[in-house]
């Protein structure tokens, strides 16, 4: 199959509204943007997805498509490569890298369809399943809804870890945090502020969090600030991990984060890293520091790689991705047992979008 031509490539832009209104400690949202391309090769089609602005369909449609088309659909490596040289005047981080992930993902799924191989298969496969942690608890919930949501992701759904957000009113973050405690029991409870602390705030925080059993504290202070993590790092309670890393764009953002100590699991994004492949070379890099790493949301698109990733210890089970997923592609993961596993026999990712389901959130060009 090899010298298959990439034959064409379309890309579109879906705007979903949350559930309720939803915020973090830095941040507030009432609607998620789906960014889905499609790639087709030798009667097969490759799909990837990335969850950005709409902004990005207009990178693929009028930057990445000539540098995609007419070529070998097997050479991801050399398309990734003049991907990135193609955005070199627009800014590589950001939206441009958000599309380039969009179009890397629908290229290893392509091949993987093409070679009717699971993905996970196809890269190499570590392990046959993949714990999540449920992530949700937006500061934008009350008591209630922070409690039923944490306690249904452990008690319905066997997860072992869940994580809430903490951050926009730090008077208000101890008390939250001990409503979530109570509500799961012996389960590991994770806290996430978005950057949303001072380093001195949030050394405080880690000491009254380690109390109420907190075990993950990520992003106490803006993931830009490599001395302010590392600080948190070395100074955290023992049993205290600290995890950033999900705007990382590209692979030399994780190199510094790691090289300067900062984190004790690395987070990435293959929504944002430049596809699968970024997602890889993050992975790679956390082989060379002796460090694991975690799958920052969109779980299905992230499900076969993190099978195959030596060093991913889970997936984020994020409420809005989830939703989305589940709504609008077949195949999307089902949790059981606090783990999802890729079905079997299914060739690629195994996800199939559901066009006409999502047409009725279609942003217009």
């Amino acid at each position: 199959m090899t010298g298959a031509k990439i034959e064409a490539l379309s890309a579109a832009a879906y705007e979903i509204p949350t559930d309720a209104p939803e915020s973090d400690g830095t941040a507030e949202w009432n609607s998620t943007t789906l960014v889905v391309c499609e790639i087709n090769a030798a009667g097969a089609t490759g799909l990837g997805y990335t969850y950005a602005s709409p902004a990005a369909v207009t990178v693929i449609g009028e930057t990445l498509a000539s540098v995609v088309r007419d070529r070998d659909c097997f050479a991801i490596e050399a398309i990734w490569r003049d991907m990135i040289g193609a955005v070199r005047n627009l800014g590589w981080r950001g939206v441009c890298a958000n599309a380039i992930s969009a179009v890397d993902n629908a290229l290893w799924d392509l091949k993987a369809r093409l070679l009717d191989l699971p993905l996970c298969d196809l890269i190499g496969r570590a392990r046959d399943s993949v714990a999540v942690y449920g992530s949700g608890g937006f500061t934008s919930y009350d008591d209630g809804r922070l409690r039923q949501q944490l306690s249904g992701w452990v008690g319905e759904n066997g997860c072992q870890f869940v994580k809430m957000k903490i951050g926009r009113r730090p008077e208000d973050d101890l008390r939250r945090v001990q409503v979530a405690r109570d509500a799961i029991g012996s389960a590991e409870l994770f806290v996430d502020a978005n950057g949303a602390y001072t380093r001195k705030q949030a050394l405080a925080f880690a000491e009254a969090f380690a109390d109420i059993g907190v075990t993950w504290f990520e992003e106490p202070v803006s993931s830009d600030d490599l001395e302010g993590l590392r600080l948190l790092r070395d100074r955290s309670p023992p049993g205290m991990n600290v995890a950033a890393g999900e705007y990382g764009y590209e692979p030399f953002y994780f190199r510094r984060m790691l090289e300067a100590g900062a984190v004790d699991v690395l987070q990435a994004d293959a929504t944002r890293c430049c596809g699968i492949t970024g997602f890889l070379r993050a992975a790679a890099l956390c082989d060379a520091f002796g460090l694991p790493l975690s799958a920052h949301t969109a779980p299905a698109i992230h499900l076969h790689v993190a099978c195959a990733a030596p060093r991913v210890m889970h997936i984020e089970w994020f409420y809005d991705h989830v939703r989305i997923e589940r709504r609008l592609f077949d195949g999307a993961p089902a949790l059981i047992r606090g783990r999802i596993a890729p079905q079997a026999g299914a060739p690629g990712h195994g996800l199939m979008f559901k066009r006409v389901d999502a047409e009725s959130f279609a942003v217009k060009p």
